[in-house]
C-alpha cells in the first residue's frame, strides 16, 4: 500500500493508494462515526463497509444530473433518516459523485465529514483529491461548489479491472497532464506508482494554494492545464466526449496556443504531442464543434478575470496567462 499524505491548512489526511485500499474503510472514518452515508451509481457496483449502520443513495449518472437538485435530493433524504454533524458521507465512485457528494456534505448542516473512495482513474488522480467539489450550471461546468477537504482517499487499484476501455483512456488524459506540472517520468512508473505520483504531485500544489487563489500564476490554477478548451468542448459537445477526452485535445490545444504566444519551442509542442500518443489520446479538435460557441465558452470560464484566460506553459512552467488575444485563441483552434 502507498500512502501519500496531503497537508492542508488544520490538518494532514492519508491517499491510500493499492489494491483493496477501499476495506481500510473503518479505519479511517472519524472517531465516534455511527453512521455513514454512501452515495452511489447503480452500475458502479462497488461495496464498502463502514464498520457502524449505513445507508446508500445511489444517484443519476451523467453530466447531466451533476445539479443543485441532486445535491438537495441528497440533503433532504439525509435530514429525513436523521444524520447529524456528528456522522460522515462516503463517497464511491466517479469524479461525478465525489463532486456531488463533496459538495452535498460541505452543505449539509454547513458541513460533515466525507471520505472519497474513486472508483475511475481519473477520479483516483485528480477528482477525489484537494476538496474541490461542486456542481455544474446551464452557463458553465462547477461554477457552483465549495472547498471541503476529505479525511481520507482510497484508491482501491483492484477496481480499475472493472472498467471499460473508454474510461481507463478518459483517466490518462488527466494523468498526461501531470507530466507538464512535475519533472517526473511518470510513464516510467507501474500504475500504482503513476496514480501515487499524480496524487504526490496535486497534494504539493494544493499544499501552497488550498482556496485557489484566483491572483496566484502558478497557484492551484496550474491543475486546470487543458481545461479551459475541455470544459468548452464538453459543453459544446453535450458531454459526447468524456472528461480526460476533452482535457487531452485541452493540452494540444494549450500547447498550440503557448508557441503560438512565444512561451514554448516547437520540441516542447512534439512532448505534449509524444506523451498523448503514448496514452493513446487524440489530440485533434473533432468535427462539427463552432470555434464561435468555444471562444465564447472559453470566455465564461472561472478562472477567467481580465479577457481570456488560459493555463499555458511557457519558461517558468505552466502558469495563468490572462488577456489572450482573441485572434491567438482562434488561430490555435485552427492548429489543432
Amino acid at each position: 500500500m502507498i500512502i501519500v499524505p496531503v497537508a492542508v491548512a488544520e490538518r494532514t489526511y492519508p491517499v491510500r493508494i493499492g489494491p483493496g485500499a477501499r476495506h481500510d474503510l473503518a479505519a479511517v472514518l472519524p472517531e465516534g462515526v455511527g453512521r455513514v452515508a454512501v452515495v452511489s451509481q447503480a452500475g458502479i457496483g462497488i461495496t464498502v463497509h463502514a464498520g457502524c449502520e449505513q445507508r446508500q443513495t445511489d444517484i443519476p449518472d451523467g453530466e447531466a444530473h451533476k445539479t443543485l437538485a441532486t445535491v438537495e435530493m441528497l440533503c433532504r433524504q439525509w435530514a429525513a433518516w436523521g444524520l447529524t454533524r456528528a456522522d460522515a458521507v462516503v463517497a464511491v465512485g466517479g469524479g461525478l459523485v465525489t463532486d456531488v457528494a463533496g459538495f452535498a456534505a460541505a452543505s449539509y448542516h454547513r458541513g460533515v465529514a466525507v471520505v472519497h473512495v474513486p472508483t475511475t482513474l481519473l477520479g483516483m488522480v485528480d477528482a477525489a483529491i484537494g476538496g474541490k467539489t461542486g456542481v455544474n450550471l446551464p452557463e458553465g461546468k462547477n461554477l457552483v461548489g465549495a472547498f471541503w477537504q476529505p479525511c481520507a482517499v482510497l484508491c482501491d487499484t483492484d477496481v480499475l479491472a472493472t472498467l471499460p476501455d473508454r474510461e481507463v483512456r478518459s483517466g490518462r488524459g488527466e494523468l498526461a497532464k501531470y507530466h507538464f506540472l512535475a519533472d517526473v517520468d511518470l510513464l516510467a512508473l507501474d500504475l500504482p506508482e503513476r496514480i501515487a505520483a499524480a496524487v504526490q504531485i496535486k497534494a504539493n500544489v494544493v499544499a501552497g494554494d488550498e482556496h485557489e487563489d484566483p491572483h496566484a500564476l502558478r497557484g492551484r490554477a496550474i491543475l486546470n492545464y487543458g481545461h479551459t478548451l475541455a470544459h468548452a468542448l464538453e459543453i459544446e459537445t453535450g458531454h459526447a466526449l468524456r472528461h480526460g477526452e476533452a482535457v487531452a485535445v485541452g493540452l494540444a490545444y494549450a500547447a498550440e496556443l503557448a508557441r503560438r504566444l512565444g512561451r514554448i519551442d516547437d520540441a516542447r509542442v512534439d512532448e505534449h504531442h509524444r506523451v498523448l500518443a503514448a496514452y493513446e489520446l487524440d489530440s485533434a479538435l473533432p468535427p462539427g464543434v463552432a470555434p464561435d460557441r468555444l471562444i465564447e465558452l472559453m470566455r465564461h470560464d472561472k478562472k477567467a478575470l481580465h479577457g481570456l484566460t488560459f493555463v499555458l506553459d511557457g519558461p517558468e512552467g505552466v502558469e495563468v496567462v490572462s488577456d489572450v488575444a482573441e485572434s491567438d485563441a482562434r488561430a490555435a483552434l485552427e492548429e489543432i
